[in-house]
């Protein structure tokens, strides 16, 4: 007897389903799925929810809690000091944990009729995984915004950095962010929170081996809020102190100078970069749009990717230029920027009109019901102030 006559043996008493039973698992397994991918990417009424949003879909920047309040890094849900050590999650043990495991997957794997006669019988199911579909490959049209293309032409204009392993570089800016949630008495509230920092991060290593000095400054009212007392009570320096207790990211959202000194010089290439992972879609152009935000916001490229980074941005679908923008320290620039129509904003990254240097970024509402602020509203804004490097982080004693 061989394997196959076994295997065709095995549990021969368990009746054949009809096809009418198959048909009904089948729907009812995929209808599963249908809703679980809905719940993934949509908010409670259906409207498309991105990363970055929350359950009602406003903005939510990285540094607030779960009921949207402000919270620095290194502290935990409820605010408190948090020093614990960076540990990677431990996989789910047992058989109870391969179940739950196997179910995250059950997009990524050729779940329809084998699988609904299998349930149905009441047979073990071993699902074989398909070859994964080809990347989608993105060509890089012609750039089209001026801006960006003049600051890759002067990237090569201004002092060179250059860290060493081992070393921090040091970032100073300016933000503005929008800080929702609910106050003690759990009514709703909104206002834009602001402060000054000052970030060490390693030359080559994640977030975890960073440290951040922030003072936080007096909040400005969201249009139509008033500014909530659990707004002013943070105010002050605080710190120095350490910036995050895990950097998850993927490898290629990476923006260490160790990673990002490795990046493509060729414009093309690191177009390709940009869309790591990603489709043909609108939101795929938004998407790519945001990550040169990563490659901007307290990174330091060489000025050869930095140049390659701004002629690929060039290129993104429907980019934009804005004449009159002006970064969180009040300087006044020239901006290349992107409308995000589900978040209902406009994403700015600000430039000297002379120098085409790097000033800031910015968010403008285009979408009052989108955004939940007038039109014209400054959400997000920060201004780079310096860049610097340092043998040494903060001084031990110097740290909370």
């Amino acid at each position: 007897m061989n394997e196959m006559t076994r295997l065709e043996r095995f549990r021969s008493e368990v009746p054949q389903p009809d096809p009418d039973r198959l048909r009904a698992n089948e729907d009812r397994l995929l209808a599963a799925i249908a809703q679980d991918a809905r719940r993934l990417g949509q908010d409670e009424e259906g409207r498309p929810r991105r990363f970055g949003q929350d359950e009602e879909g406003r903005p939510r920047r990285f540094g607030q809690d779960a009921e949207g309040r402000p919270r620095r890094f290194g502290q935990d849900a409820e605010g408190r000091p948090r020093r614990a050590p960076f540990r990677l999650p431990r996989p789910a043990q047992g058989a109870q944990g391969r179940a739950r495991r196997t179910a995250s997957r059950l997009r990524r794997f050729g779940l329809v009729t084998g699988l609904a006669a299998a349930l149905a019988a009441g047979a073990v199911v071993v699902a074989t995984r398909r070859a994964d579909p080809p990347a989608v490959i993105r060509t890089m049209p012609a750039a089209a915004s001026e801006v960006l293309t003049r600051a890759a032409q002067n990237a090569t204009r201004t002092p060179e950095l250059h860290p060493e392993p081992g070393q921090f570089l040091v970032y100073e800016s300016r933000t503005m962010d929008p800080a929702t949630g609910e106050d003690r008495d759990r009514r709703p509230m909104r206002y834009l929170s602001r402060a000054v920092r000052k970030v060490w991060l390693p030359v080559d290593g994640d977030a975890t081996g960073g440290f951040i000095e922030e003072e936080v400054l007096e909040p400005k009212p969201w249009p139509g809020w008033p500014i909530p007392p659990e707004a002013r009570e943070n105010l002050g320096r605080h710190g120095p102190s350490k910036l995050a207790d895990f950097d998850d990211r993927a490898e290629f959202l990476r923006n260490d100078y160790a990673y990002v000194s490795r990046l493509p010089t060729d414009p093309r290439k690191m177009y390709e970069h940009l869309y790591t992972q990603l489709g043909n879609t609108r939101q795929d152009d938004t998407d790519a749009w945001d990550r040169v935000r990563g490659l901007l916001t307290e990174a330091y490229l060489p000025a050869a990717q930095r140049a390659a980074l701004f002629r690929a941005a060039a290129a993104i679908p429907g980019v934009v230029t804005v004449e009159h923008a002006v970064d969180a320290a009040g300087r006044a620039g020239i901006a290349a920027a992107r409308v995000d129509p589900v978040l209902g904003q406009r994403q700015e990254y600000i430039f000297d009109r002379e120098t085409y240097l790097y000033l800031g970024e910015r968010s403008v509402v285009t979408d009052a019901a989108r955004a939940g602020a007038p039109v014209g509203t400054v959400l997000t804004s920060s201004a780079q102030l310096s860049v610097s490097v340092a043998d040494h982080g903060p001084s031990a004693a110097a740290r909370d």
